[in-house]
């Protein structure tokens, strides 16, 4: 999927009255502070941009926020890739192993998902990578490929310092994980031990890349203006194509392309301060109870692993109020994370003035009695939160393409809130497209499997480097 911005700018006027004019004029007015007008927008995408050339810097990158590592990946597909290749795909509380079949254009892929219980996503690091070889042995011996040295792509899709293309540094650890014993550890060096204890698989670890790269590959493969990659799901994160002069932080030579691409971990742009003019005391809430507080502070304001929160506080707040709900709250209201961002898409799925899906939301928390105003309130706060987060992303967006300066640039994205959330991608598009600089257009092209293909796709393109 994709759309030219010059063809997506809506008409004068339009998406003007977005909201139902019934909601309740106190929840209306509190919810105006989730609000992003373009004046502010301007402001953070100045400070945004500054971060981004802070990490850039070998004097400013270790204080900045923006961390901008580079990835070590110069070359971008040229869509000639032939051969077999393993993928792992580890972001998430499930991970993938693939087995990527490329031959120029052509890209077969089988994959099996694993689970990570909750006791080896906080336990020792080692029993994480044991479990990890486990799974990945299951599944090259399931396929019949054990007898084969195949490439596999590493996706870790946690905040990494790269010194090489498989050399990985753990920063931090994110999305609910903190196993000890990983941070400021090699990845792929404990990958590679727990693969070499079992003694039992050969595979080749020829690249680590996070899902950022993977899913910028995966597009650019089939569209060569592709610079951008983008994932706005669990997390949130993006990578973009950067000159080898600007990157200072890359210390190889330059293999031909003049190229590398950069990994942004933008979910943490404002820990230092700079979200603080449009972070709501709602933000700050979320943020204090959260396993990583005072950290990822633009992640919390638009992954899907908080957009249900938020929802759910500021519920929770106008019900203590008496705005809602005749002021009762029910048990499951006050459980945290109760109210995920599938709810929110859901809600905002329904038709305006429907509450099929919202009616069977809220009895499963216990809100049976809701009225119908309280639907109408719920759905507004949901719109308000989506909204910011479309809007967060848009202005992030047009950073990057003003800031390499190319006049049309595709944007690879991925990721549940972007696929699923009903609003989202057109949201973005419209406020990106009132953003961007006068003679720029943009596409969205939806990835498809960037954390597969796309690590399998840097695998290939790093052996083809090889020596034979």
């Amino acid at each position: 999927m994709s759309c030219k911005s010059k063809v997506c700018n809506p008409p004068a006027g339009a998406d003007v009255k977005w909201y139902d004019p019934k909601v309740s004029p106190n929840i209306f007015e509190a919810m105006k502070e989730t609000w992003l007008d373009n004046a502010k927008l301007q402001t953070l995408m100045t400070s945004f941009r500054e971060n981004i050339e802070r990490g850039l810097k070998k004097d400013t990158h270790p204080t900045s926020i923006v961390k901008c590592f580079p990835t070590y990946v110069q070359d971008l597909p040229d869509g000639t890739e032939k051969g077999k290749f393993l993928a792992l795909d580890l972001g998430g509380t499930n991970f993938r192993v693939l087995l990527v079949e490329l031959d120029v254009g052509k890209c077969d892929m089988k994959s099996k998902i694993f689970a990570i219980p909750a006791d080896i996503m906080v336990g020792p690091g080692v029993d994480l990578f044991d479990h990890i070889a486990s799974c990945l042995a299951e599944f090259v011996k399931e396929d019949d490929v054990v007898d084969q040295i195949l490439p596999l792509g590493f996706t870790f899709s946690f905040p990494l310092m790269q010194k090489g293309l498989c050399v990985g540094i753990l920063e931090r650890w994110t999305k609910g994980f903190n196993c000890d014993g990983v941070i400021g550890e090699d990845v792929v060096k404990l990958l590679n031990e727990a693969i070499q204890r079992r003694d039992d698989v050969k595979i080749d670890v020829c690249a680590v890349l996070n899902d950022t790269t993977g899913t910028l590959m995966s597009c650019a493969w089939k569209n060569k203006n592709c610079r951008i990659g983008l994932i706005v799901g669990t997390g949130n994160n993006a990578c973009y194509v950067e000159t080898q002069q600007n990157a200072e932080m890359f210390d190889e030579p330059d293999m031909g392309s003049g190229k590398v691409i950069i990994n942004l971990e933008m979910g943490a742009f404002g820990d230092d301060g700079a979200l603080d003019c449009i972070r709501t005391d709602i933000d700050k809430s979320l943020d204090e109870d959260s396993v990583n507080a005072g950290r990822q502070l633009h992640e919390k304001m638009i992954s899907g692993m908080y957009l249900g929160e938020l929802v759910r506080l500021y519920m929770v707040k106008f019900t203590k109020d008496g705005l809602m709900f005749e002021g009762k709250l029910s048990d499951a209201l006050q459980e945290r994370d109760k109210f995920t961002c599938t709810y929110l898409s859901e809600i905002e799925a329904d038709q305006p003035g429907k509450y099929i899906r919202q009616r069977e939301i809220l009895n499963e928390m216990g809100l049976s009695y809701a009225s119908e105003q309280d639907c109408i309130n719920i759905r507004y706060i949901c719109e308000c939160i989506s909204r910011r987060s479309a809007h967060l992303i848009a202005a992030a967006m047009v950073t990057l393409i003003n800031k390499m300066g190319e006049t049309n640039v595709t944007i690879g994205v991925d990721g549940s809130v972007y696929k699923y959330h009903p609003h989202f991608r057109r949201l973005m598009i419209q406020k990106m497209t009132e953003l961007i600089k006068p003679g720029f257009t943009f596409d969205v092209m939806l990835s498809e499997d960037g954390s597969g293909r796309g690590a399998a796709l840097v695998a290939a393109v790093a052996a083809k480097k090889k020596p034979a």
